[in-house]
């Protein structure tokens, strides 16, 4: 079937304005005009929006928004998904136009993960420019990033991803995330039809509230990410992991929790694949060089 790549992301909130300062103040997103909605948009390229901050009850990710080529893809995955057994509700003109595309559909994964996919979409009236002075974020034909979830059904999530939605196998690792004598959890990074290591990742384990893992920005290059890593630390966001460069997609980077719960990961310099060619990697670590996980430093500090 195939998919392009992460398009953008929906967030539901209840509090949109730190939301705003996270995006704007630390990530360097740019605020976009609001939805005809009242949703906020914020850009980090030229497409309309890549952040779409609905008000709510609840924090949490709404969904993941993928790109597919064109109609005809998008009619031919919206039934395969329908055939799969999992809920398709097809999106109606008014959010097609919210969402500046020219269709669309919801649904989610076997694990409830919630999904959309879109075709045609369209560009912003005007050129991006951070708050901060961020000069680019790395997009283009690999989407806005990646999105990780989790799955206690794993290898129905992960054949759902292969077999329905047509995602390709990159990395499909187990990590013993408790040291080598305890369970091993399985992951499964997956690319789109675009260079990056993966547009998707799965992680065995219960779905959390937040309805993610996490999210990942790319920025051009370290001083960005660490730029980022500063003004992080200047607004009281808690780090949930320390800077660090990961085996698999060879990311530098550190990761922060949202106001929404699930953490953003702020990177540079990932790995470019040919997805033609890829032959499905198994690595046994996580990361080359630091990383150090809030969980672990909590490990640490209650048995000292």
């Amino acid at each position: 079937m195939g998919v392009k790549a992460l398009g953008y992301v929906v967030i539901e909130t209840a509090q949109p304005e730190k939301w705003e300062e996270f995006l704007t103040r630390v990530v360097g997103a740019m605020r976009a005009p609001d939805a005809s909605d009242g949703a906020a948009l914020y850009r980090i390229d030229e497409r309309a929006f890549r952040f779409r901050i609905v008000r709510g009850e609840r924090e949490r990710l709404l969904a993941a928004g993928y790109e597919v080529a064109n109609a005809e893809m998008l009619a031919a995955l919206e039934q395969a998904v329908r055939l799969s057994g999992r809920p398709v509700e097809s999106g109606s003109a008014e959010e097609v136009a919210l969402r500046g595309v020219s269709g669309f559909f919801k649904t989610s994964d076997p694990a409830g993960n919630g999904l959309e996919f879109f075709c045609c979409d369209t560009v912003a009236d005007s050129p991006f420019q951070s708050p901060l002075g961020v000069p680019e974020f790395i997009t283009g034909d690999m989407g806005m990033g990646h999105a990780v979830f989790s799955a206690p059904n794993f290898d129905d999530t992960v054949a759902f991803y292969r077999n329905v939605i047509g995602f390709h196998e990159t990395d499909m690792p187990r990590f013993h995330l408790f040291g080598p004598d305890g369970p091993s959890t399985g992951f499964a990074f997956m690319h789109a039809d675009n260079g990056r290591h993966h547009s998707i990742a799965i992680a065995e384990g219960p779905v959390p509230p937040s309805g993610a893992v996490h999210l990942m920005v790319e920025m051009p290059d370290l001083i960005e990410v660490g730029k980022a890593h500063d003004r992080m630390k200047a607004l009281g966001y808690a780090e949930s992991a320390t800077l660090g460069r990961h085996v698999n997609d060879e990311t530098t980077g550190f990761y922060v929790q949202t106001p929404g719960g699930f953490d953003l990961e702020i990177g540079c310099d990932s790995l470019v694949i040919d997805p033609a060619s890829w032959v499905t990697t198994r690595h046994e670590a996580i990361s080359t060089w630091g990383h150090e996980w809030a969980w672990q430093k909590a490990m640490k500090e209650a048995q000292q």
